[in-house]
Order: C-alpha cells, then sequence, then structure tokens
C-alpha cells in the first residue's frame, strides 16, 4: 500500500513539474517589460535604456516554446498600436537577437 501511495505521490508532483514548465508568461508580463519603450514605439526617436532593459528581460523569460509563442501573440496585439516598423527595429536597436520577427503576418503558432 504504502509503495503505491509514493508511485502515486510522485505522478502527482511530476504531472505539477510538467505544467508549470509549460506554463507560458502572460500579457502582462510583457506588457509592463515593454511599457518603457511605449513613447519610441509611438513617436520614434532614441531608444531609452529601460526599454532595452524591458526588451532583453522578456527575450531571456521566453525560453521555452510555449513563452515564445504567447510573447509573439501579446506582442501582435499590441502592435496594432505603435508604428509597425518602429516595433520590428526594437531588438536590434537594443541589441537583442530574437527568434522570429515583429510583425503582424507573423504567425506566432510556428
Amino acid at each position: 500500500m504504502a509503495s503505491a501511495l509514493s508511485f502515486f505521490t510522485c505522478l502527482v508532483l511530476t504531472v505539477c513539474i510538467v505544467a508549470s514548465v509549460d506554463a507560458a508568461i502572460s500579457c502582462g508580463t510583457v506588457t509592463s517589460n515593454l511599457a518603457p519603450c511605449a513613447s519610441y514605439l509611438t513617436k520614434g526617436g532614441p531608444v531609452p535604456a529601460p526599454c532595452c532593459a524591458g526588451v532583453s528581460k522578456l527575450n531571456s523569460m521566453a525560453k521555452t516554446t510555449p513563452d515564445r509563442q504567447q510573447a509573439c501573440k501579446c506582442l501582435k496585439t499590441a502592435a496594432k498600436n505603435v508604428n509597425p516598423s518602429l516595433a520590428s527595429s526594437l531588438p536590434g536597436k537594443c541589441g537583442v537577437s530574437i527568434p522570429y520577427p515583429i510583425s503582424m503576418s507573423t504567425n506566432c503558432d510556428t
């Protein structure tokens, strides 16, 4: 009986760990990290240092495929309110390489 309980406990813990690994970052996290970029993304000009810090932090947080897909979807939603060319150039201006382009045509599911 103790062996079955031990097995069940291990199984539950494994499922919890796997579920937490697949958890995607929230749009709130994406928004809060990119909030210092708002002025640049709408008007252009110099990119503020806190903006690049947020871009870098967001990039380091989005390591798993579900995280990158969620961040992409959040970015696409937010990109409707900003200058698309400024948004697409932001990672490069901050010295950050991301695995997908910032574009309304980007398919976040792939």
